[in-house]
């Protein structure tokens, strides 16, 4: 773990490079958002995107998505992984909801919809401008918060999520969890990452055991 404990100092290069950016889902609002969102749980951000266009021209909104079933929703989402568990918690979320002006904005509300963990409701807050209740921890935050020497190690993205929580100032739980994920998209890579034009390389646990 690092000495440094004003994480939210040392971070602010970070933020300010990332903050507000766009989610890689490209929705055009809230609904579909959720949607995808659902959808991408264990699947590529440019699959769900590929397939999107296609599935909102049918189901524009969350009306239309209540009042149809699985058996007609399947073959719009059947190149997406588990898409026959997905369907049927699309399904039931649409009739949770009904109308898209319903959809939820709290950890409390969105976690009780089918399909949505706390990664998911921590996305779709942050996308739509509520107050953040927790910080997103992602595939990216799980392996870039413990190489920075941010966290120690886990696979378990609720844990990470604890973690964080304890170690960041609550001001930046709605943008830090993305500012992680993009860096870890673009810059800090599994396999040969970009630590020379890492804007936190200062600060970097890894940096400084593969620089002396």
């Amino acid at each position: 773990m690092s000495l440094f404990n004003n994480w939210t100092q040392e971070l602010e290069p970070l933020l300010i490079k990332y903050k507000g950016k766009k989610h890689p889902l490209d929705y055009k609002n809230l609904y579909q958002l959720v949607v995808m969102v659902v959808l991408s749980a264990q699947d590529s951000d440019a699959n769900i995107n590929k397939i999107a266009p296609a599935l909102f021209e049918v189901y524009p909104n969350m009306q239309s998505l209540a009042v149809s079933n699985v058996d007609a929703l399947l073959p719009h989402i059947s190149k997406v992984r588990n898409f026959g568990t997905k369907a049927s918690w699309l399904i039931e979320i649409a009739q949770t909801i009904k109308e898209d002006k319903n959809i939820p904005k709290t950890m409390t509300e969105l976690i009780a919809l089918k399909g949505i963990g706390r990664k998911s409701a921590n996305v779709i807050m942050r996308e739509s401008g509520a107050q953040a209740e927790g910080i997103i921890a992602d595939l990216h935050v799980i392996w870039v918060a413990p190489r920075i020497g941010l966290i120690s190690e886990s696979k378990d993205g609720n844990k990470v999520e604890k973690q964080l929580m304890q170690v960041l100032s609550k001001e930046i739980w709605g943008e830090i969890g993305m500012a992680i994920s993009f860096l870890g998209r673009e810059i800090c890579r599994p396999t040969n990452p970009k630590c020379d034009i890492c804007p936190i390389n200062h600060i970097c646990e890894y940096y400084k055991s593969i620089t002396g």
